[in-house]
């Protein structure tokens, strides 16, 4: 298993891009999986649902299971959220894990920037951004820049830089903080 973030400030088009790598991703011969770094509180179950009603009875773990597909979701009450490094560890193998957010991490990135969101660049203060898709040139970066509409690039640079969760050296950032 290997993994790839794609990180940038709220409104670059990040879920955008992984929506349309994905396909392409998968065209190729490669099983992924996605990490999403959600910064408020979110609910995958809706109130009344019996999921729903056990957590909110003080279950610390649901699994909730069909013939079509099964979740676990597990409530901290108060534990530390967990680093993504821990949250990869929940995956089950797959080729490449496509990871939205998490922009202080350590892990290498494609940093996702569109000029209309007015947002400073993460490239100068991230030395793990191996690139930028952006909607722009920028023949001054120091990063190789892709078109944030070539799916075909950034997928190719995607797959060449991503690398093994062992391989690297965690920040230990904790969800939701960083």
């Amino acid at each position: 298993m290997r993994l790839i973030g794609l990180a940038g400030w709220s409104g670059a088009g990040k879920t955008t891009l992984i929506r349309a790598l994905i396909p392409v991703l998968r065209a190729r011969g490669l099983s992924v999986s996605t990490v999403k770094q959600a910064h408020h509180g979110f609910e995958v179950d809706r109130p009344g649902k019996d999921s729903f009603l056990h957590r909110e009875a003080g279950a610390a773990e649901v699994l909730v299971a069909s013939p079509l597909r099964w979740a676990l979701m597990r409530e901290l009450r108060g534990a530390p959220a967990a680093t993504l490094a821990e949250l990869l560890a929940h995956l089950s193998p797959v080729d490449l894990v496509l990871v939205e957010g998490f922009k202080r991490e350590t892990h290498p990135k494609i940093e996702v920037w569109r000029q209309a969101t007015g947002k400073p660049f993460l490239y100068p203060d991230d030395k793990h951004v191996v690139a930028l898709a952006a909607d722009v040139t920028l023949p001054a970066a120091p990063v190789p820049v892709l078109a944030l509409d070539d799916i075909a690039a950034i997928a190719t640079h995607a797959t060449t830089h991503a690398v093994p969760p062992e391989a690297v050296a965690w920040a230990g950032f904790r969800h939701g903080v960083g």
